[in-house]
């Protein structure tokens, strides 16, 4: 487990590399849910999405020889953004790993930043398999959650939460691996132990509440989703995020596709803010009042930017299915 210390430190340590982003007021969402609610716009962050702060992080606690062998992750597309810039800053250089499932406008974003990239099979369970292989040839390690130092890069949002908003009862975060979920909880739960941190993913494929629902990491079948992010396993042999989460969160809400295109529709109409499928679930479980037991002040964190804007149009507009097959 790591606890608060681990994260103050690691905010010393990339607070020049990345933005500290605001936190401001929903008018909308709080006369919805009748508490105050505001929004964490983690999306503005320099490369669209939360991943920076821990890939920041990672990096810049490697050796300068682990640095000159480079580096290596598997990514459902927003981690290997932020590892390819963060790398590049260092004057390293990265290798990301993704499947099929990851969307062109991702892919085209990492391969703009130098790295070196791997489409490998359906899934990121399928795409780890050459990630094994280039760390047993050399490259250095760097996966999107499992990891002390991504954990703790991302738990810098929640100090911001907590100082910005001292008197915050409840904490709203998208989950996936568990990397963004186990180090908000961990940074919140250290310095208001009583707030609540609910962790939202989508209904088919969330690997990380069926894990919970198992008591011990599971595969599950990937698909296709409007949260694509939030996508992919959490490692049969995790060590970290599933043991962090399962003891950190109070619950865990699940959404159908149409209840996270209202999320984006929401933020889009009423918030004015562009965010992907993945940085709307807290939003969109709040509009379909799946939150059991709603305390106010609520923050949500909104955690990436990174959708295609076809997509994006197709959802604002209403299209029935935007992403043009069986969700």
């Amino acid at each position: 487990m790591l606890d608060l210390k681990i994260i103050q430190d690691a905010r010393r340590r990339i607070s020049a590399h990345i933005l500290s982003t605001p936190l401001v007021h929903s008018p909308s969402l709080s006369e919805l849910c009748g508490v105050g609610v505001s929004l964490k716009l983690e999306h503005h962050q320099i490369t669209g999405s939360f991943k920076l702060r821990g890939a920041t992080n990672a990096v810049l606690e490697l050796t300068e020889a682990d640095r000159a062998r480079g580096v290596v992750a598997v990514s459902t597309g927003n981690h290997g953004r932020a590892l390819s810039y963060a790398a590049r800053a260092v004057g390293s250089r990265a290798t990301i790993c993704m499947s099929r499932l990851v969307p062109e406008n991702k892919i085209a974003e990492i391969k703009r930043l130098g790295a070196d990239v791997r489409i490998i099979g359906g899934s990121q369970d399928e795409a780890q398999h050459e990630v094994d292989r280039l760390v047993a040839n050399g490259l250095v390690l760097l996966p999107p959650f499992d990891h002390p130092d991504i954990i703790a890069g991302q738990g810098t949002i929640g100090l911001e939460i907590a100082e910005g908003m001292p008197d915050v009862a409840t904490v709203i975060v998208g989950l996936s691996g568990g990397g963004l979920a186990a180090g908000v909880a961990t940074a919140i739960k250290g310095m208001r132990p009583g707030v609540r941190v609910i962790g939202v993913s989508m209904e088919r494929g969330a690997a990380m509440k069926a894990s919970l629902d198992a008591g011990r990491p599971v595969q599950v079948e990937e698909f296709p989703s409007l949260a694509d992010a939030l996508g992919g396993g959490v490692g049969l042999d995790n060590k970290l995020t599933f043991p962090m989460c399962q003891a950190l969160l109070d619950d865990v809400v699940l959404l159908s596709e149409s209840e996270i295109a209202a999320g984006i529709r929401h933020a889009y109409r009423q918030e004015r803010e562009i965010v992907e499928g993945s940085g709307a679930v807290g939003i969109a479980a709040l509009l379909a009042h799946k939150v059991a037991d709603l305390r106010g002040p609520v923050a949500v964190v909104l955690s990436g930017r990174n959708i295609d804007m076809e997509l994006h149009r197709r959802v604002i507009n209403g299209v029935s299915n935007p992403l043009g097959q069986e969700v």
